[in-house]
């Protein structure tokens, strides 16, 4: 087994470092400095042709795209360290439903809101309306999380999962930009909490 990691601290690739270190497999870092273009080498494309991080290189074989890389770790290394439900079991179904839900519907909104209002966005493309409706997005997501911790330490149950850190990143990234009343979200909040104060999260912070 071999796998190597391409990355950059502080981007969508901290969550792949995060799971990488709770699996505990080896694994080789290859770090990339994105502001002088490493993701955009011929070398790099070969592998991503997005140009972008995180990049994943399984046994000689390249992945991209950060949910795919995800499920798929998930898959061939976690389901005996009970991190990934096992195929075919109703909480492998249910999985998969969470994990994408927090790229598609979580992060969806977070981008909508974040695109209308960012200052990393051209303020000519800054949209009132747009922001309004990424707001609204967002806290019915939560509310929508807040319901599924409701009698439960996890999303899957009691267990944390790959599912828990997936939605926990994207949550927590999302939390230093967008200012939202989280008391009235205690079930986020207390399980935000737990994921968050997990070894492999500060390893993954600490670059």
């Amino acid at each position: 087994m071999s796998i190597t990691f391409y990355y950059a601290p502080q981007s969508n690739a901290t969550r792949i470092h995060w799971t990488l270190e709770e699996l505990g497999v080896p694994y080789e870092k290859v770090k990339l400095d994105l502001k002088a273009g490493d993701q955009k080498k011929p070398e790099i494309l070969a592998l991503n042709p997005n140009g972008m991080v995180p990049t994943l290189v399984i046994d000689g074989t390249p992945m991209f795209e950060s949910i795919a890389i995800q499920v798929a770790l998930g898959e061939r290394y976690g389901v005996e360290k009970g991190l990934w439900p096992a195929l075919g079991s109703g909480d492998h179904l249910q999985a998969l439903s969470w994990i994408v839900w927090g790229q598609v519907t979580l992060a969806g909104a977070i981008m909508q809101y974040f695109r209308a209002t960012s200052d990393f966005v051209p303020a000519e493309a800054h949209n009132p309306k747009q922001a309004e409706m990424g707001m609204e997005g967002f806290k019915k997501s939560l509310g929508i999380l807040n319901d599924r911790l409701n009698g439960r330490q996890y999303v899957l149950g009691e267990k944390f999962t790959l599912v828990d850190l997936d939605l926990a990143s994207v949550l927590g990234w999302a939390l230093t930009m967008l200012k939202v009343d989280m008391s009235a979200y205690p079930n986020v909040g207390g399980w935000l909490g737990r994921s968050s104060a997990r070894p492999g999260m500060k390893v993954s912070m600490a670059g």
